[in-house]
């Protein structure tokens, strides 16, 4: 396809952020091609931030007026891309996600559009691979790239172009968008998941492509990832309770780990309580032994520990959020961004 073609059509790229001062500025230059080639705009949509973000992109739009600071009073990721697309929306054609928490090569929506015009997609999603700068990092990165962190998951496994009903979102088509009313913003996690299945009810068509992909720099201590995938459990949960969409089987298999662990509080009345947690964290530590000893990554026993936090925290936040019963009315999709579904 000729670079001609990429201007045919109008992109908004949205940038959710929350305190990234660190990594702010690095994404808006690495999209910097984007703008060139692309009619395309960029907006960063702070959920208010107190560190020097704002500051730092309030400079960056001094010499490019095709930066755009938006404030976020909902704060959450969901929140930001509505009120990007109900503000900036109304005369583009495709909607851009880029995580500030992440890497990108050069020509990564240009990639994506070229995807969408030749395949006609209504969404194109990508492939994610983490990489880890200190020792606990690495090591969920290893974890979450290993199919004992990712269970096989396409999107983490570097498949090849394919259709499919969910992936790490990219790009969107503004319309599909739209009709299906955004982002549901009672999702502050997996709200990309639950977008998909209605995308995929609603009959519009999701492509991954292996044309591009995405970096993404994991957690790098216990306690964020841990909450990071405890809200990963609750949102799965969420997503269950809203569609009665059963979690898959890669992801049934970490669902019992919860309730295996606190059945191991029973040990006091038979030691049989604690075989199948005690099953569970052996299986753990000799993948991580086999990733250590048989694919030569000193990581690997490290990585079994980061596995099983995050088995343990999405499972516990899966039955946390099942079992509050207040919860279980899903309430309306917010009105006052125009995002009817």
């Amino acid at each position: 396809m000729k670079d001609d073609n990429l201007k045919s059509v109008r992109c908004l790229i949205v940038i959710p952020c929350l305190n990234e001062e660190r990594h702010i500025e690095g994404v808006i230059d690495r999209l910097a091609g984007a703008l060139h080639d692309l009619d395309a705009r960029i907006v960063v949509a702070d959920g208010g931030s107190r560190d020097a973000t704002r500051q730092i992109v309030g400079r960056i739009i001094e010499s490019n007026d095709k930066v755009t600071l938006l404030d976020n009073p909902g704060r959450i990721q969901s929140a930001a891309v509505n009120l990007a697309v109900a503000t900036f929306g109304g005369d583009c054609d495709y909607l851009i996600r880029i995580d500030a928490h992440g890497d990108y090569p050069d020509d990564y929506c240009q990639n994506l559009v070229r995807e969408a015009l030749e395949t006609g997609a209504d969404s194109v999603v990508v492939g994610m691979r983490t990489i880890g700068l200190g020792t606990f990092q690495k090591a969920t990165a290893l974890a979450q790239n290993s199919k004992l962190g990712n269970g096989g998951s396409k999107h983490r496994t570097g498949a090849p172009s394919h259709w499919t009903n969910h992936g790490h979102h990219a790009l969107m088509r503004i319309a599909a968008f739209r009709a299906i009313g955004g982002y549901d913003e009672n999702f502050n996690h997996n709200e990309d998941a639950e977008c998909d299945y209605r995308l995929d009810k609603a009959g519009y068509r999701i492509w991954m492509t292996d044309k591009t992909s995405m970096i993404y720099y994991p957690r790098a201590s216990v306690g964020p990832l841990f909450r990071q995938y405890f809200g990963y459990g609750r949102g799965r949960a969420r997503n269950f309770l809203k569609h009665r969409a059963l979690p898959s089987l890669r992801q049934m298999i970490p669902l019992a780990v919860a309730p295996v662990a606190v059945g191991a509080l029973l040990a006091f009345v038979s030691w049989l309580a604690v075989v199948p947690v005690g099953l569970w964290a052996l299986a753990c530590l000799a993948y991580g032994a086999w990733l250590a000893l048989g694919k030569g990554d000193p990581y690997g026993p490290l990585a079994a520990v980061s596995a099983m936090v995050m088995h343990f925290a999405w499972s516990a936040g899966f039955w946390r959020e099942l079992l509050d019963f207040r919860r279980r009315r899903v309430p309306a999709y917010p009105q006052s961004l125009g995002l009817t579904p």
